[in-house]
């Protein structure tokens, strides 16, 4: 059955993200020390695909260039049929490309302010590790876990997967009409300002019954126009705060965190790379449906986290305050 040409570009999931990195070796270290390990590489080294634990051949791409540059997020598409209508609704799209050493196959487009995003079919999967699998919680009343112990390392919080990324953007209805004309997303929550201006979206993928995460992709408006952050999902909270206690006595830059984020719930940790791009660890997210209706809530720190560390100067702008450096 022809899928008629109105119907949107069915996405499946978020696959990976694509950085250039103008100091690749430093770039690598981070994202080791991040959780990521590298699987592919190619270029003679100038392109390395970073894998997670979960099922996607990689999650994160890494190019050395002269510059540090946004190469945008990554979605994976239902069909190559999705893929090549993408190609030619888009404007601007690019043509079929390869995608990486594992195969398949990768468009390219830009949005209305010219940010680059890309879309992906044809990866092959990767087996998920035993290593994923939740341990027993002992409760104030339920207590399964009866003389099990629960022993941790010192080391890197491992990746899951590539939950969600967002950008900032110069007009909310420009990209909020560019992203649910082209692709099944849908707003979980829209932020506004006092007069009822939107200014913010957290877009999920809707997959009609099938349960997804809270939010895939957001944007925000701002002054700034560019990447804000990505963020990887990790198994539960002990490992995640491991992790930050490893990235700390590595010496990177803390943008946010540990705390517990109220629009999705997830418990968050973000971080500055060496270039500055930021990326976040999280865990426990909410999930949603077709059968919830969008949320307008009012834009505001106080809508950003129910505990944790006060938000830091410069994280809505994405930009590190340079008073944490070197802190956590």
């Amino acid at each position: 059955m022809t899928i008629p040409t109105t119907a949107p570009i069915r996405i499946q999931r978020l696959s990976h993200m694509r950085y250039q990195h103008a100091d690749l070796p430093k770039a690598r270290q981070f994202l080791e020390d991040f959780g990521m390990h590298v699987v592919y590489s190619e270029n003679d080294g100038k392109s390395l695909y970073f894998a997670g634990q979960g099922p996607d051949a990689f999650v994160y791409v890494a190019t050395a260039g002269e510059t540090s540059a946004f190469l945008g997020g990554t979605f994976l598409v239902e069909t190559k049929a999705d893929l090549e209508r993408a190609s030619d609704l888009i404007p601007g799209a690019t043509k079929l490309l390869p995608a990486s050493p594992a195969g398949g196959f990768l468009v390219t487009f830009q949005d209305p302010d010219g940010l680059p995003c890309n879309l992906v079919w044809g990866l092959p999967e990767r087996e998920v590790g035993t290593q994923t699998s939740p341990d027993a919680v002992n409760y104030p009343v339920q207590k399964p876990r009866k003389g099990e112990f629960r022993r941790f390392k010192q080391e890197p919080c491992p990746v899951f997967k590539l939950g969600h990324f967002g950008l900032l953007v110069s007009s909310f209805q420009k990209t909020f009409d560019f992203y649910t004309r082209y692709f099944n997303l849908k707003a979980t929550d829209i932020l506004t300002a006092p007069d009822g201006t939107k200014v913010a979206g957290f877009m999920h993928i809707d997959r009609e019954e099938e349960w997804v995460d809270h939010h895939t992709f957001f944007f925000s408006i701002n002054r700034r126009v560019g990447p804000h952050h990505c963020s990887f999902e990790v198994r539960d909270s002990d490992v995640q705060a491991i992790g930050h206690d490893w990235l700390k006595a590595k010496g990177y830059t803390p943008s946010w965190g540990v705390g517990r984020h109220i629009l999705g719930s997830q418990i968050f940790d973000y971080w500055y790379m060496p270039d500055n791009f930021m990326v976040e660890h999280y865990s426990d997210g909410d999930l949603v449906n077709n059968t919830f209706e969008t949320n307008y809530l009012p834009a505001g720190d106080e809508s950003l986290a129910i505990w944790g560390p006060a938000v830091p100067k410069g994280f809505m702008d994405a930009i590190p305050d340079e008073s944490q450096r070197g802190t956590a």
